[in-house]
């Protein structure tokens, strides 16, 4: 196939195979007219390589998937330097959910305070003389 059906059936752009290409993650053939062709085998690794970017893998972090699939592993994921790949993914995602998680809970902090002292000034604004109630957008309730 041509290289814009492989975008077609890849669901990418022909620049993109272009610069997989110039990264070396997919194959440079050419046909006696000089057109770009490719084949099953290379529509699977531009499929790999977007999934895993879709996931959150860059694309350098693709090529042990790739080699993978080159030497005949059918989903490209089985060799240990895929796996190893694998691994320091896991690590970098377990790391950005504790970050959420402390981000989290200083967020869920800071709605309890906000709502505490919210609850005073309206306790406050009831009392006789107490300060009037404003409204967030700096006015005066009504």
């Amino acid at each position: 196939m041509r290289i814009g059906e492989l975008a077609a059936r890849a669901g990418t752009t022909t620049r993109t195979l272009r610069y997989y290409e110039s990264r070396g993650l997919l194959p440079g053939r050419r046909g006696d007219n000089g057109y770009r062709t490719y084949d099953e085998g290379d529509l699977r690794l531009v499929r790999q390589i977007r999934t895993l970017q879709h996931f959150g893998f860059d694309l350098e972090e693709t090529r042990p998937f790739v080699e993978c699939l080159r030497a005949g592993h059918p989903a490209g994921d089985s060799c240990p330097a895929s796996l190893a790949v694998y691994r320091r993914k896991l690590d970098e995602l377990d790391a950005l959910i504790g970050e959420l998680q402390a981000v989290r809970e200083t967020v869920a902090g800071q709605l309890v305070r906000a709502e505490l002292a919210r609850d005073e000034l309206a306790a406050e604004a009831r009392v006789p003389g107490g300060p009037e109630p404003e409204c967030e957008l700096g006015g005066q309730e009504r």
